[in-house]
């Protein structure tokens, strides 16, 4: 197994109207995926390359 970093992204420290309190953490591809679904379905985002990589930019080693 390759040795990758695990990536995290904590919606705790981005406010939001819901006060949403998920931390998303593993790979980085498995993160942003995640992380993006869950901005689109929850947080009533769209679901762009920007936003992608927007959310890329606010992950964090673990």
């Amino acid at each position: 197994m390759a040795d990758t970093k695990r990536k995290v992204i904590d919606c705790r420290l981005y406010p939001s109207v819901n006060n949403c309190s998920l931390t998303i953490c593993g790979s980085e591809e498995e993160v942003l995926r995640v992380a993006v679904r869950h901005a689109v379905e929850e947080h009533g985002h769209q679901a762009t390359p920007e936003l992608r990589e927007q959310i890329r930019s606010l992950l964090k080693d673990e």
